[in-house]
């Protein structure tokens, strides 16, 4: 049953949330930039940079796009028969394999710090090489 004084103070309610979103601007945007925030308590990931020169994509566009890039080339290769390496896995776990294990996943790895922060399963690598190919030739663990 509805009273004029529950009315009341949800009308309240929203006015206070939608005054504290005006007061602290801060907080939505920060949400929409890439930077990490100055303090929390979970660690940040660890990210070992790449190799190359350059990633194929700015960070920020990688960071929320690498899956639809992965399963667009996965969908040219398997369905269609082209190959590139442009947005290949293998292209990927080449240039961001770590330095010390030469893989993308394990505790350090380049993939498997950020899927672990985000808590995303990470199920390439059940069929795929997580480390670089030439790695995988020369028979190294």
């Amino acid at each position: 049953m509805h009273t004029a004084g529950a009315s009341g103070r949800w009308m309240r309610a929203v006015a206070l949330a939608v005054a504290l979103a005006f007061a602290f601007p801060a907080a939505a945007t920060h949400a929409a930039t890439d930077a990490p925030r100055a303090s929390t308590r979970v660690p940040l990931p660890v990210i070992e940079a790449g190799t190359g020169d350059r990633c194929v994509e700015d960070t920020p566009f990688m960071r929320r796009n690498h899956m639809e890039l992965l399963q667009h080339h996965r969908d040219l290769t398997v369905r269609d028969g082209i190959r590139t390496t442009r947005h290949s896995l293998a292209n990927c776990v080449t240039c961001h394999a770590g330095k010390k294990t030469g893989r993308v996943t394990g505790a350090e790895g380049f993939c498997s710090s950020c899927h672990s922060y985000a808590g995303v399963a990470l199920d390439c690598f059940e069929c795929h090489a997580d480390k670089p190919a030439t790695a995988v030739a020369k028979g190294s663990p």
